[in-house]
């Protein structure tokens, strides 16, 4: 006997949207911001001569890039559901989360080589002109982490983009202590080992990300979950005598899943027991571990070994 229900205690069930959906404005106002500053600072990291400050820009494209997905990978999550694909596009937020960490990657290895390239060679900054760029991409990188930074608590996907924004603001940082020092003392290596600072800054933030996004394409436990005290809960109810095939994992942020066969004692096999057993289950997660989106196989004692027989 199967039965499983959603109900609301601040989850949505996934056919009421994605984490990320609400923040879909939000991350269109970082994007318009992100290309602007690109923009200016190319043009300045030109004039100024200043890698820190084109490999920033450099960062920025890719910015706008995972900006995009993240939004496109929105449009696509919130789609309905269909017959073929019962819970919708949902996981394709968690497929841009793993663009962003792929461009992430390239990113700070791209700049991590240019920056040694211009160890060899060395180039004339002007750092008067990168200080003036730097601040404006500073700026314009801290309000989109204001904009963005309540979203990337709650979505595999806005932290992506906003782990982006993040890497630039540090970037931004860094092109205008660089410029600073080259101003104030000539010392021309300031740039190139700005440019160092903004790659190793990017890789750790971006390889912590793609354990996450990976745990969830792998279908491992949510976040936050622990199966072996959830299991205790299931077994301390009364009439529970076993549980198995017990499974939980996320399909997007914002929507974990668990499934269970679980053991019960003959007198909660009739309807009002049936009924109580379903509810108390569905409470007992919904309350004590944030995923309500359940699904349980009640069954009487000794099914485990004939479903065993037939199914393995």
């Amino acid at each position: 006997m199967g039965a499983g229900h959603d109900h609301g205690h601040g989850h949505a069930a996934p056919t009421s949207g994605t984490a990320a959906a609400q923040y879909r404005g939000r991350l269109r106002i970082a994007l318009s911001i992100t290309l602007s500053v690109m923009v200016v600072e190319i043009v300045g990291g030109i004039m100024a001569d200043s890698l820190a400050l084109i490999a920033d820009a450099a960062h920025m494209a890719t910015d706008a890039v995972g900006l995009s997905m993240a939004l496109l990978a929105i449009y696509f999550a919130n789609r309905p559901p269909s017959g073929n694909r019962t819970f919708g596009f949902a996981r394709a937020e968690i497929l841009a989360a793993l663009a962003n960490c792929l461009l992430l990657l390239g990113v700070g290895g791209y700049v991590l080589y240019e920056a040694i390239e211009r160890f060899v060679t060395p180039a004339e900054t002007k750092g008067g002109l990168a200080i003036i760029f730097g601040v404006i991409g500073l700026v314009a990188n801290i309000i989109s982490l204001s904009l963005l930074m309540r979203g990337q608590r709650e979505s595999l996907n806005v932290r992506g983009a906003f782990l982006e924004v993040l890497a630039d603001a540090l970037g931004s940082a860094a092109v205008i202590i660089s410029a600073a020092v080259i101003l104030t003392t000539g010392w021309q290596a300031a740039d190139p080992i700005a440019s160092l600072v903004i790659g190793l800054m990017i890789v750790p933030r971006t390889v912590k990300l793609l354990r996450e996004t990976l745990n969830v394409l792998l279908e491992a436990a949510p976040k936050g979950v622990d199966m072996a005290e959830m299991r205790a809960h299931i077994l301390a109810l009364p009439g529970v005598e076993d549980v198995h095939d017990l499974h939980a994992w996320t399909i997007t942020s914002g929507m974990p899943v668990l499934s269970a066969h679980v053991v019960v004692s003959a007198e909660t096999l009739d309807s009002v027991g049936h009924e109580k057993m379903l509810h108390d289950l569905q409470g007992c997660l919904g309350d004590h571990f944030d995923v309500e989106h359940c699904t349980f196989q009640l069954e009487p004692s000794g099914h485990a070994e004939h479903e065993r027989r037939l199914c393995h």
